[in-house]
């Protein structure tokens, strides 16, 4: 097996908890230099697990991202993409977790859930300060 996966978070970049018991977790900013090269192996970590993975473990997926540019939001599309690939073999349950005054984090929510209906994306609320 494969062992768990973190980076701590930066200015721009969010904390990732990626952890072998199938709970994974992105919570902060994401608006990095180059996305791709700071998700890729956050990406190749997603894909190795559910190639080694036992399909009867449940997968929790946070994504708790209070800005993200438009790099960082094409890389999180890549990722619910990996997850809707194996959902069928893995009970995955995604939570969108954004700031009640965040419109874009809502309207990106949303539009993840158009874009995967197979896939359960529950959007969570945080109330306001």
């Amino acid at each position: 097996m494969f062992d768990d996966l973190y980076f701590v978070a930066t200015k721009y970049t969010p904390d990732v908890s990626l952890q072998c018991n199938g709970r994974m977790s992105f919570i902060g900013r994401s608006y990095p230099e180059n996305a791709y090269e700071f998700y890729q192996p956050v990406l190749a970590w997603v894909r190795e697990y559910f190639s080694f993975s036992d399909s009867s473990k449940n997968v929790w997926v946070d994504f708790e991202i209070s800005y993200f540019n438009s790099s960082s939001s094409k890389i999180f599309y890549e990722l619910l993409s990996v997850f809707d690939q194996y959902n069928e073999n893995f009970a995955i349950k995604v939570r969108w977790i954004y700031d009640v005054d965040n419109d874009n984090a809502q309207e990106a929510g949303e539009d993840f859930i158009e874009d995967f209906p197979a896939l359960s994306i529950q959007m969570m609320v945080l109330p306001s300060e």
